[in-house]
């Protein structure tokens, strides 16, 4: 099962697609700024060159790694150490300004492993910063969590339904999610209860510390923007030139985000159906039929000993409405589809579930569900979310089913509590923060962008809309929006808030 709120950061999309089709806490600072004992991470960061990871090279001379420890409870702050992967390029011009921290969203994105493709994007911004990025804890290189070995995954996959039609398919879906959530236990130990949100901040600001600037600069993506909004709570004079895109709804618990997706998902596929010439209803509705065929008889493919099921053939839709450039890919899936073969829609699900022609799958959503329900304190049982169904389904004929059961499966008898309800992001005093929505972003629905700027307060959140499609606006073909946030970045002009993009 495969949630998909909050997961992918710009570029992410476009890479999983090439991949696919090739086969809260407390306000105020508390970080001591004095300097960190020896227990939790030193002075300075040891840097040296980077090693491959898996089967991907390591990067250019650019770029250089480091490893810092913090501690495992930020509450006990002499106890127990964890190692934080960083990755780092310096500045290329003379007039640096410092470092600029990016978090690619998730949770569960590694930006060591992202940081350097994305570099291109953000040339103009290296010119005076060094780029700098990490893996969060419990995510890749930072103690990453595995809950499940390939070949369950594979497995559970194929048996079980994401949209449960009888009691033996609702069993079946509800003993899957206890046993991923046993298995992530087994996998984090004593990281487990310590990888939500605010941990993470925390962390941020001691990476600030050793990095060794005075405030935070810093660009959030999709998940990044709600790191972005709970780190300027907890140290809001910290904060320095913030941008944050593809805004997460900071005001909604978990069945509201489910319900954001619902709808931006939709919006996405309107528009996508449009640009096809198709009306949106009645192309939704036989995109919907032709899920409700797959769901009683999966489709072949031609993976060896696979089939498209339900759930990978949403996934396989999804992962093209992240960026309007991948629509042709979805055209092509959908008819292939329809013709009876499912190979094309497996490969995008393959993509975005991170899975190689080998096998093998990537953490990524092993780490987003660790951390999203320690976070997330809702927990819908399965009758509450039976009885939203009805609600799910009016939004989107074609996503609502699936992401109404997964309000009940995704943290179905998690083995620690969640934190909150919604996560705290006011953010009083703290520098002008950029924040940038983009109306036609389906994984995070342009509207949680003002309710971020509403949220961080007065004089504080300064929005930036951009009348666009995909998942984020910077670096996504509009030069208003890159000069506007460079100019921000590089020279702290704060636009009008309220300034539109088209």
């Amino acid at each position: 099962m495969t949630r998909f709120t909050r997961w992918t950061a710009l570029t992410a999309a476009a890479a999983l697609l090439t991949a696919g089709c090739s086969g809260a806490g407390s306000s105020g600072d508390d970080s001591g700024d004095n300097g960190n004992d020896g227990k939790s991470g030193g002075t300075a960061l040891d840097w040296g060159d980077c090693k491959a990871s898996g089967d991907a090279p390591a990067p250019g001379d650019d770029w250089q790694c480091a490893t810092l420890r913090v501690p495992l409870d930020w509450s006990k702050p002499e106890g127990s150490t964890i190692g934080l992967a960083l990755i780092r390029a310096k500045a290329t011009g003379g007039d640096r300004l410092g470092s600029l921290l990016f978090n690619f969203g998730g949770p569960g994105g590694s930006g060591v492993s992202m940081m350097p493709s994305y570099a291109a994007t953000v040339s103009e911004l290296r010119e005076r910063y060094d780029l700098v990025s990490w893996d969060p804890r419990g995510v890749a290189a930072s103690e990453g969590v595995r809950c499940r070995d390939d070949r369950s995954i594979q497995a559970a996959e194929a048996s079980v339904d994401g949209t449960p039609d009888t009691a033996a398919e609702e069993q079946t879906f509800l003993r899957d999610a206890a046993d991923f959530g046993k298995g992530c236990q087994e996998g984090a130990g004593k990281l487990m209860a310590h990888v939500s949100t605010t941990d993470t901040a925390r962390d941020l600001d001691r990476i600030r510390q050793v990095l060794g600037d005075d405030r935070l600069n810093y660009f959030g993506i999709s998940y990044g923007t709600e790191l972005g909004g709970v780190y300027a709570h907890l140290f809001p004079e910290k904060v320095g030139r913030m941008t944050l895109d593809a805004v997460v709804d900071p005001t909604a618990d978990t069945v509201g985000h489910a319900k954001n997706q619902a709808r931006g998902f939709q919006t996405a596929l309107n528009n996508y159906l449009r640009s096809t010439g198709r009306d949106p209803g009645q192309g939704s509705r036989e995109i919907a039929q032709l899920l409700e065929r797959i769901d009683a008889e999966p489709l072949p493919t031609s993976s060896s000993g696979r089939e498209l099921t339900q759930s990978l053939a949403l996934t396989g839709i999804v992962l093209p409405l992240y960026s309007k450039t991948s629509w042709p890919a979805l055209t092509s899936a959908l008819q292939a589809a329809e013709e009876g073969d499912g190979s094309e829609l497996l490969a995008l699900a393959d993509g975005y579930n991170e899975r190689d022609t080998s096998g093998r799958y990537g953490t990524t959503t092993h780490s987003q569900r660790v951390i999203s329900c320690l976070d997330d304190k809702q927990r819908p049982t399965i009758e509450e979310t039976k009885k939203l169904l009805p609600e799910f389904e009016e939004i989107s004929p074609v996503f609502g089913s699936f992401l109404g059961w997964d309000t009940a499966g995704w943290c179905h008898e998690w083995p620690v509590p969640g934190q909150v309800d919604t996560p705290e992001v006011s953010a009083p005093g703290a520098a002008p923060v950029l924040v940038v929505g983009n109306t036609g972003d389906p994984a995070t629905p342009y509207e949680g962008a003002r309710r971020m700027a509403d949220e961080l307060g007065e004089n504080v959140g300064v929005v930036l809309t951009w009348k666009g499609e995909g998942h984020g606006a910077y670096g996504s073909g509009s030069d208003c929006v890159d000069s506007t946030v460079n100019a921000y970045l590089l020279d702290g002009r704060v636009p009008e808030d309220g300034k539109v993009c088209s």
